[in-house]
């Protein structure tokens, strides 16, 4: 064991790296989607896809996903913990062989009977499109398995402290269909795409593999419901699983919604305009939870509650303090960065239009998402679901009912902003208890400082915007033009919100500013 210091330094560094390597994923998606973009724009093929590609998603990250990540890393850290990794291993090949046959059943269930899906998850006025989305879910529904067998696989990296694999999923599923694009597209068009998607989950199962193996795990196939470990697993499941549809099946009504809209090109403009928000949110946001996860497990299974709290606390502080800049920077440039990755092709300036209204208002909502991951982590790690049980209900209901109000009359915009609010509601029926409870993640120097960054993001955020309607006719048309427009704004936000947060007397800004002086 280190020195508390030292321990920092290395989480640190752990987050560097994989936030690097997440960014790098990220990037090649942001380009995958561009060369979607670029082919299929938002018309009937994009739109069918989109619908096609969001079901098994959906019912991924509804089933399975919160027993992988929510259920598994907990129980699976306490069996490293209390048991030694020979029986933590065998539990992992017990649950792997589970989630195969779970996963499996789900996905021929899906291929045979696509139809009712594609009516549940979209409205489109075209029979053409709704007859393409059902043929492509039943190509694309193994996604489901080839993810759960994925996500097992990285749990049991993650619960070890290993990330490099785990990181580099998304650049390895990316590169292949970004490969295919190149290749193949313009002779197997939308299904050759679909076909490609597939691959690319299927490698990112693939490529966890060789760290398997120098860690000394081998898959032994098990079937024992139970165990004391899938006892548990089972337990914190359902709870635990209504916490994590929120996103998911806020999307899908979003997208139900948004297929009404612009004769289906609605489901389109969602779909690119979430995909770059989780590029720019989830890169940062994403790497952090995924790094503090696991500690937070073994800090609970070793009844370490001061550390527990004090982790907690210190992350909040710390992605608050970049995340609200970053919402508001992004809602300001909203429409230039949209047209500088998305435009060209087949995306017109009407597609540009719509998504970028989509991103801006789908911005405001980055705290609460940020917020609500690391605070669903926490109450995750303690093997805790009720209050993430009746906190995920409650987001998905504000979501649908401001839906049905707000898009009629605001159309894309309205489906945004719905989302965005549905996860401030979520993050703070999550937080509201614990500081209740008296944890006071958010003490009174905690609120005023963050009282503060919000002055001085939103500070931030009308100046970008004015800077950037102003730059825009003075610099040249294309895309040179909005990236130098882009540069020079972001440039001027972040000197000015760090100007302003050392003026508020920020206490992240000064820790930075301490950190740089170190010698």
């Amino acid at each position: 064991m280190g020195t508390l210091e030292e321990q920092h330094s290395g989480a640190a560094r752990t987050v560097s790296f994989v936030m690097a390597v997440t960014l790098i994923g990220k990037v090649l998606g942001l380009y995958r989607d561009r060369l979607l973009a670029v082919h299929y724009s938002t018309g009937s093929a994009a739109n069918a896809f989109f619908t096609a590609s969001r079901i098994p998603r959906v019912f991924f990250d509804a089933v399975f996903a919160s027993a992988i990540a929510a259920c598994f890393i907990p129980v699976f850290s306490e069996y490293l913990e209390k048991k030694g990794r020979r029986e933590a291993f065998r539990f992992a090949g017990s649950f792997l062989t589970i989630i195969a046959l779970l996963t499996g059943a789900l996905t021929l269930a899906g291929m045979v009977f696509p139809q009712p899906l594609v009516a549940l998850f979209a409205d489109y006025s075209d029979p053409a499109t709704t007859r393409l989305a059902v043929s492509l879910t039943r190509v694309m529904f193994p996604t489901v398995l080839f993810s759960g067998v994925a996500f097992s696989l990285v749990g049991v990296l993650q619960a070890q402290d290993h990330f490099t694999a785990p990181a580099l999923m998304s650049a390895v599923s990316n590169g292949a269909i970004i490969l295919y694009f190149f290749t193949l597209d313009a002779k197997l068009g939308i299904y050759g795409l679909a076909g490609a998607y597939l691959l690319g989950w299927l490698l990112q199962a693939v490529i966890q593999v060789p760290p398997l193996g120098r860690l000394g795990f081998q898959y032994r196939p098990g079937f024992d419901f139970r165990s004391e470990g899938m006892k548990k697993v089972f337990a914190l499941m359902g709870p635990v699983m209504v916490s994590t549809w929120v996103q998911p099946i806020n999307q899908a009504i979003n997208g139900r919604f948004g297929s009404r809209l612009y004769g289906g090109a609605g489901m389109s403009a969602l779909e690119y305009a979430s995909n770059l928000y989780l590029v720019i949110a989830g890169t940062f946001i994403l790497s952090v939870t995924n790094v503090i996860f696991p500690r937070l497990s073994r800090l609970t299974a070793g009844g370490h509650e001061g550390e527990f709290q004090n982790t907690i606390r210190q992350t909040l502080g710390v992605c608050l303090f970049l995340v609200l800049p970053m919402s508001a920077g992004l809602t300001a440039v909203a429409r230039p960065l949209i047209s500088l990755i998305y435009g060209g092709g087949a995306f017109d300036a009407f597609s540009t239009e719509i998504t970028a209204s989509a991103l801006a208002w789908m911005s405001l909502g980055m705290t609460g998402y940020a917020v609500q991951n690391i605070l669903s982590r926490a109450y995750f790690a303690r093997q805790q679901g009720r209050v993430p049980l009746i906190a995920g209900g409650g987001a998905i209901l504000v979501n649908l009912l401001l839906c049905r109000a707000l898009t009629h009359r605001f159309q894309v915009a309205g489906l945004a902003l719905s989302s965005a609010i549905a996860a401030t509601v979520y993050a703070l029926l999550l937080l509201l208890p614990l500081q209740r409870s008296g944890e006071w993640l958010l003490d009174g120097s905690a609120l005023a400082d963050l009282g503060k960054t919000a002055l001085a993001a939103a500070a931030m955020g009308l100046c970008v915007r004015a800077a950037q309607e102003g730059l825009t006719p003075l610099l040249p048309a294309g895309k040179a033009g909005e990236m130098l427009c882009l540069a020079l704004c972001t440039g001027l936000g972040v000197v000015l919100y760090f100007v302003l947060a050392l003026l508020l007397r920020v206490r992240e800004a000064r820790l930075v500013v301490s950190l740089i002086r170190k010698p």
